[in-house]
């Protein structure tokens, strides 16, 4: 009698394959929810601003924002990106970079193109950071200052900006990226239409590609690296229906640390940025979910589809992957330091709902998806199942995802048609098919290692994130 043969043997394979198939058929069904909530609220969102493009004068109303841009190591991107910044079409702001002790030439480049002078100020340190070496303002922008402080980490940058920012608002801003002139106009509008509003995040493209001259995008490309344009879907899928579906549902887990905007005394209130995870951005929102709903405090934290930061993304596999590991750590450590949250008498739809949801499809995902394709494959190799039940779990797998990528392509073009050229949306639509075959499973991988790392307690890093910029060109003053 050999090994495989009983049926012991196969009930278990069974249930294996029972519960890998059911397993692939949640979490597709999960995002094909999130779909068609997606679709119901880009609708709406539409036709609320369907006047928008028309000529209209600044209402006057919108509270003033610190812009907030903390930077390491950015000296390729760090000055058209804060020219982007200051021409931004909004009544009252500021901009505070944050030079977190680069080690290139980005304070030189900072004080190169914006005239930098000493400028000692008192400040309020109401979250402990790092030594700041000194505070600088433009001679030709006003508005304009710069942080120079000693090295702790984008979360101790961002919470050294809070400590300067005058205005009642903060937006962190990544110094890889740039706003469009209407972005940070539009996504302070669930602040003016509700009060409880705390949180808003906008959404985040892919800038290869593109042009942006003096800090302006004037034109809209695709790039020629297909790591980067496999990561245009991605994006497209991850905003317009993975957080544009919670959004109703006050559930929102994640706002981009890329470009989200919140209430500056919320966050002191809450301990500012924590140091001890390389998710910060996530952390600080699930933290806030969990505080807000454990006091029974009204509160509202949005995603709006239409304000667009670009950003550079990973051409390289290496890097790519050093990114995907650090996403998945930080998701894990966002997580498990805020399990308060899950299932808490008052959770709501973020404890109930999202949160569950992200941790068995998105924190425990990989492992899951991971062994499901090794074990589906090799025991069909060894006959353990039949070529139906084999067949099945790939139509699940890849038939879902592909469906998935697609109904994100169709979003983004019937509602707010980014890529105007039918070239570009044919080669989006190859790409789309493209993807569902090596890409999304090499990243599944990727993420499994993050989770691993994080479960064995190994040391976070960053990783290196090498900036071409080859999207920006011109220089000066805007």
């Amino acid at each position: 009698m050999s090994f495989f043969d009983g049926w012991p043997q196969w009930d278990w394979v069974s249930f294996a394959q029972w519960f890998f198939l059911l397993y692939f058929i949640g979490i597709n069904s999960g995002y094909m929810l999130l779909n068609l909530l997606s679709l119901g609220s880009l609708k709406r969102y539409v036709e609320m601003h369907s006047l928008d493009d028309l000529p209209r004068s600044v209402s006057g109303f919108e509270p003033p924002v610190s812009v907030l841009v903390p930077a390491y190591n950015e000296e390729a991107t760090i000055a058209g990106s804060v020219r982007s910044m200051l021409q931004l079409n909004y009544p009252e702001y500021e901009v505070v970079v944050i030079n977190d002790g680069s080690k290139d030439g980005t304070m030189a480049a900072l004080q190169r193109e914006f005239s930098l002078l000493p400028f000692p100020e008192a400040s309020w340190q109401r979250l402990r950071t790092k030594t700041v070496r000194g505070i600088y303002r433009s001679a030709t922008y006003p508005t304009l200052r710069v942080i120079d402080k000693e090295n702790g980490g984008k979360a101790d940058a961002l919470n050294a900006g809070i400590n300067a920012a005058r205005y009642p608002l903060f937006c962190g801003v990544d110094a890889d990226s740039v706003l469009e002139r209407d972005s940070l106009r539009r996504v302070i509008e669930p602040f003016l239409e509700d009060p409880r509003t705390i949180a808003s995040g906008g959404t985040v493209r892919i800038a290869n590609g593109c042009t942006v001259d003096s800090g302006f995008l004037t034109s809209v490309g695709l790039p020629r690296n297909p790591l980067a344009l496999l990561q245009i879907v991605e994006y497209l899928r991850a905003f317009l229906f993975g957080r544009l579906g919670w959004s109703p549902l006050n559930a929102v887990l994640i706002i981009s640390g890329a470009f989200g905007i919140f209430r500056k005394e919320v966050v002191v209130e809450a301990g500012g940025y924590r140091h001890d995870t390389v998710g910060e951005d996530m952390e600080l929102v699930v933290r806030l979910h969990r505080l807000f709903r454990a006091r029974g405090t009204p509160y509202r934290i949005v995603f709006v589809p239409d304000p667009i930061c670009w950003t550079e993304a990973p051409e390289s596999l290496r890097v790519l992957k050093n990114q995907r590991v650090r996403w998945q750590r930080g998701l894990s450590e966002s997580l498990t330091m805020n399990l308060g949250l899950l299932f808490h008498p008052r959770g709501g739809a973020a404890g109930w709902l999202a949160f569950p949801f992200m941790a068995i499809f998105e924190w425990l995902g990989p492992l899951i998806e991971v062994a499901g394709y090794a074990f589906m494959i090799s025991a069909w190799l060894l006959g353990m199942v039949s070529g139906e039940a084999f067949w099945t779990f790939i139509l699940v797998a890849f038939g879902f995802g592909l469906v998935l990528s697609v109904s994100s392509l169709l979003l983004e073009e019937i509602s707010f048609h980014i890529y105007p050229k039918p070239g570009q949306i044919a080669v989006l639509l190859v790409v789309v098919i493209l993807e569902n075959f090596g890409y999304r499973q090499l990243n599944s991988l990727w993420r499994l290692w993050g989770l691993l790392l994080w479960m064995t307690g190994s040391k976070a890093r960053w990783g290196e994130m090498t900036r071409k910029a080859s999207w920006q060109t011109g220089g000066g003053n805007p």
